[in-house]
């Protein structure tokens, strides 16, 4: 499972429908293990965990999956990197 850098409290909610969006400002080390702890399960399995304080999403996943890297060089510049994952059809 792949877990954002607090993890979760007692009384974990699944989150399985609806919408959800959770901003964590962390050092570069935390947000470097997240992302390994999310690549081994892309690696390993059509199937990741996503969790944080008192949350988690399980979420079956199909191929190919979208990877967008963006980068904007004007006054501030900025780097973003995007994953997309598409929901297993059943």
């Amino acid at each position: 499972m792949t877990e954002v850098p607090d993890p979760p409290d007692e009384g974990v909610t699944t989150i399985t429908e609806g919408s959800f969006e959770e901003t964590y400002r962390i050092d570069a080390e935390s947000a470097g293990d997240f992302l390994v702890q999310l690549g081994e399960q892309l690696r390993a399995d059509d199937e990741l965990v996503v969790s944080g304080d008192g949350w988690e999403i399980p979420f079956p996943f199909e191929e190919p999956v979208t990877l967008e890297v963006e980068f904007d060089g004007d006054g501030n510049p900025e780097l973003d990197v995007e994953l997309e994952l598409a929901a297993q059809r059943r």
